[in-house]
């Protein structure tokens, strides 16, 4: 039960200094939210990353975006997923407009170290994007060396 105790307030004695009030009081400031409450997890997507035998299969919840505001690209084993999305309302009542803009960008990056270039291929079903990317085939670069 002991090990439950939050990473930044374990206390060890080897290194205790002065300063650990101080640290932890910036990690409380920078982790609690005040005044408004910031988390990567929050920020961004949600993404799956499955490895199979032969193919890399990648699910992304993007609901509310079209297949025009998703970019995906591969470069050199990493897949790039970002999403880029601009709203405007327009009301106009009581000789006045009223106007709202809303731009949405985000993006994932995600090391894929077998990745082919070829035959990539991505869908977008119910807020869902599925994209598979195959592997490259290992080539077999083990050479028999005689011994004299």
């Amino acid at each position: 039960m002991t090990g439950l105790v939050p990473f930044n307030r374990r206390k060890n004695d080897l290194l205790d200094t002065r300063f650990t009030d101080f640290g932890n009081m910036l990690d409380d400031f920078f982790t609690v939210g005040w005044p408004f409450p910031r988390s990567l997890a929050a920020d961004t997507f949600k993404i799956d990353v499955q490895e199979k035998e032969k193919e890399y299969l990648i699910e992304a919840e993007l609901p509310g975006f079209n297949k025009d505001e998703i970019k995906v690209e591969v470069e050199e084993g990493h897949l790039k997923i970002a999403v880029n999305k601009e709203e405007t309302v327009e009301e106009k009542d009581k000789n006045y407009i009223h106007r709202e803009r809303k731009c949405t960008s985000m993006q994932r990056n995600i090391h894929l170290g077998e990745a082919a270039a070829e035959g990539i291929k991505a869908k977008l079903d119910n807020g869902v994007l599925t994209i598979v990317v195959p592997k490259k085939e290992k080539v077999d670069t083990t050479v028999k060396v005689d011994v004299e």
